[in-house]
């Protein structure tokens, strides 16, 4: 069942092209990469499915029971995002907003996922504390928490390990993969090889000459995907 799709996109700004004759689809449990260098146009993808930006031509569309407030994002990491002043639990609650009805505080229900997203990230025991106190990667985990309380479906990721250690970035790679193996779809935009070879099942890959979409196996036999291995000091034959 197909969750997301384009056809014969052209992405931009103010009419002016970054991406054209883009078509590509996502279906439900897929683990699909989005690499390319930079200036490609993966930050316009990104605003471009989650409806920040429309468009320049073409449609994109939701179906299988997705809407377009219905994808929980984790976005790339920044310095306000790192000083929040709220507390592990205002955080994860704060996914909710983009679906909340209510005009003040939260249900007994939506208390309750949170705790659950916490306590399926090994996050729970710091539901208190202040959330920028964490280290990175403890932030990391509480934002995809907060993330995941927007969503059943799926889960779009933006860079999800720049600033981490080796180490770190593999346990949240372990994470992802686990949520993804339990029913989530992932859409990842990454300039790390490790989920494309690992996890992925299909990549897209902008360039300024153009796109590759397709199958992972197919990808690392084509000359975009054979460049990527290569600038990536990997040897995929």
């Amino acid at each position: 069942m197909i969750l997301i799709s384009g056809r014969n996109l052209t992405l931009g700004y103010e009419g002016q092209p970054i991406i054209r004759n883009l078509s590509f689809s996502v279906e439900q449990g897929d683990y699909l990469c989005i690499v390319g260098e930079n200036g490609s146009g993966k930050s316009t993808f990104v605003k471009t499915v989650l409806s920040l930006i429309e468009p320049l031509d073409g449609e994109i569309r939701y179906s299988g029971g997705l809407k377009k407030n219905e994808i929980g994002y984790l976005p790339q990491q920044s310095g306000i995002q790192r000083d929040f002043p709220s507390s592990v639990m205002e955080v994860v609650l704060s996914g909710c907003l983009n679906r909340h009805k209510r005009i003040f505080g939260y249900s007994a229900e939506e208390k309750k996922k949170a705790c659950y997203e916490l306590e399926k990230l090994g996050m729970s025991e710091y539901r208190k504390a202040s959330f920028q106190e964490l280290s990175g990667g403890q932030q990391q985990r509480v934002l995809l928490a907060r993330a995941l309380m927007a969503t059943e479906k799926l889960l779009f990721l933006d860079e999800p390990v720049t600033g981490l250690d080796p180490k770190t970035s593999s346990e949240l790679y372990e994470i992802v993969d686990s949520l993804n193996k339990n029913g989530i779809t992932i859409m990842m935009v990454t300039h790390d090889i490790h989920p494309a070879l690992n996890a992925a099942r299909t990549i897209l890959h902008l360039s300024h000459n153009g796109y590759f979409f397709g199958p992972k196996e197919k990808y690392f036999l084509s000359p975009m995907g054979m460049e990527f291995m290569k600038e990536a000091g990997h040897d995929h034959s």
